[in-house]
């Protein structure tokens, strides 16, 4: 990454608006190959109710990712089992932001003894998270706001790399 690693910290409050906004960015451009024009505009209404979404961020483990002092994405954890979120400012793609906020998920999945890390990868995202050794386990359809949108539950075991690492 040319800018340098990004810097994280947890989730704050003011954060919201930011974060939803590029939540909406993020898919409208990294998600255009895969999902259409409704099917994104669905999906982007998760985040019309910025209260309910910064609700749903806080109720997670939300990390945010900073990129000379701005934000470049986030990524969250629910329930310490499901990587629920993981969206990277389009400028950036590319450039280590979802490496490094995937790797900060996955350690602190693991330091809470969480075995399996699950998550539903978008089409978009699919690839990223075969690279990082998640396993395809089976394909779902979701209704968003009256479109349908694929995706593909994928697992990752974490003890396997802990064990890994005690060698």
């Amino acid at each position: 990454m040319a800018r340098g690693a990004p810097g994280l910290r947890p989730f704050l409050p003011a954060d919201a608006a930011t974060l939803a906004a590029l939540f909406r960015v993020s898919i409208e451009t990294l998600a255009a190959e895969d999902y259409d024009e409704d099917q994104r505009a669905a999906w982007i209404s998760a985040a019309d109710d910025e209260d309910a979404f910064a609700a749903q961020l806080g109720e997670a483990l939300t990390v945010v990712a900073l990129v000379d002092g701005e934000i470049a994405g986030f990524a969250s954890l629910k329930d310490n089992t499901d990587f629920d979120m993981l969206y990277v400012r389009p400028d950036l793609a590319g450039q280590g932001v979802g490496s490094a906020l995937a790797d900060a998920i996955e350690k602190l999945a693991d330091a809470r003894g969480t075995k399996t890390l699950s998550v539903d990868a978008s089409d978009a995202a699919r690839d990223f998270f075969a690279a990082r050794g998640y396993v395809a386990k089976t394909r779902n359809t979701k209704e968003i706001a009256g479109q349908w949108l694929g995706n593909t539950t994928m697992t990752k075991e974490l003890a396997a790399e802990a064990a890994g690492r005690a060698h």
